[in-house]
């Protein structure tokens, strides 16, 4: 692929006078005549803008003689005595004759590759004064909610009165009867039952299975051909050719810019087709049958409560193929003082912790500042 290149002059801007956009074949500044020196931004040169797809230079490329003799001179150096910019090629100062030593500066060539486009600028945000007043509250309620969270968890400590014990207790007498049930036929295992003895080691048993009928148990997931699958997709191919360009810094004021052909690239849509299995959704069916068993249910119930006194049992035996099971629930009443009367139930779970609490004993409660009875300790 032919390259193509072209020299392409820049241009700077005289900080002594104000004078801009200075092509750079001018050492001196043709409004006030000061040399363009090494120090502050006339050392710096502007080439123009690019092509964004393509990276070419906006500018005409220069052709004359003098202009091109001067890009092709090297790069410029700057007089260690005064100042004054100079051709690569010069081995004296235009401006005050001094010999070129090697204290003489050359300016850095600056980057002119290709640069990212320009971020847009944030558009300013319109709040109006509903919105405003939405934030404010929503920002006073976040940090509010952190110091409501650390003052609610602080606790402190309140005396607080016994005012009331409660308890119940009950016996539940269950009868080990048969009953009829129904299961699937792979699961039933025919058993014979065993009845307990003194309430325990009973055995349910499978027995009598019979009167089985097909029902559906569930589903499965089965093939049910295939099917023809297509996806639009996109893929890039060469579709001609394009010119690419960069440019090189000289180092002088002028800028060389190569240019050449290469292949294009473009976006195709095409259909990628697969084929895949298709699926549907079949009822599982099974045996479900009737079988005996046996089951504890209960036949009678028998409940006594109290307020104060060691609590007891009510009287209830199991008699054949029986049992008794209990159940207790006890209850201790506290009430304190935490800017108004409140009351806290304390749950005991056995009877020798139910016992300890009686009616006017003193409590020490730890409760924090949102009203939770964190321990109720007697006194």
């Amino acid at each position: 692929m032919a390259e193509r290149r072209r020299i392409i002059e820049g241009s700077w801007n005289c900080t002594s006078c104000g004078a801009r956009n200075i092509p750079a074949r001018h050492k001196n500044c043709p409004s006030c005549n000061n040399p363009r020196e090494f120090s502050g931004k006339e050392s710096e040169f502007d080439f123009g803008d690019v092509d964004a797809a393509s990276g070419k230079s906006t500018r005409e490329g220069v052709s004359d003689e003098q202009a091109l003799g001067m890009a092709g001179a090297g790069e410029d150096w700057f007089c260690a005595y005064c100042g004054a910019a100079n051709r690569g090629d010069g081995a004296r100062c235009r401006q005050c004759s001094a010999e070129r030593g090697s204290d003489a500066k050359t300016a850095p060539l600056a980057d002119l590759g290709p640069k990212p486009p320009p971020k847009p600028a944030p558009q300013p945000r319109r709040f109006g004064k509903v919105a405003l007043i939405v934030v404010g509250i929503l920002s006073s309620c976040c940090l509010g909610t952190c110091a409501v969270g650390i003052w609610g968890n602080m606790k402190h400590e309140l005396k607080g009165e016994v005012v009331a014990t409660n308890w119940r207790r009950a016996l539940v007498q269950e009868r080990f009867v048969p009953e009829t049930r129904s299961g699937w036929r792979d699961e039933l295992t025919p058993t014979a039952p065993r009845m307990p003895v003194n309430g325990t080691g009973e055995v349910a048993g499978v027995t009598n299975i019979r009167d089985c009928v097909s029902r559906q148990r569930g589903t499965r997931r089965v093939a049910d051909g295939t099917q023809r699958v297509c996806r639009t997709k996109t893929r890039k191919v060469a579709c001609g050719t394009e010119e690419k360009c960069t440019r090189r810094d000289k180092g002088n004021g002028f800028a060389e810019e190569v240019c050449h052909d290469v292949t294009k690239y473009c976006n195709e849509s095409y259909e990628d087709c697969d084929t895949e299995t298709r699926y549907r959704n079949e009822p599982v069916y099974a045996q479900q049958c009737a079988y005996d068993t046996y089951v504890w249910k209960p036949v009678d119930t028998r409940e006594l409560k109290g307020t104060e006194g060691p609590p007891r049992w009510p009287d209830l035996t199991a008699g054949t193929n029986e049992r008794v099971r209990r159940e207790e629930d006890y209850s201790v009443l506290v009430r304190y003082d935490d800017g108004g009367v409140k009351q806290h139930e304390v749950k005991p779970t056995r009877e020798e912790e139910f016992v300890a609490w009686k009616k006017g004993q003193g409590v020490t409660l730890t409760v924090t500042n949102l009203g939770k009875v964190e321990q109720a300790v007697r006194r």
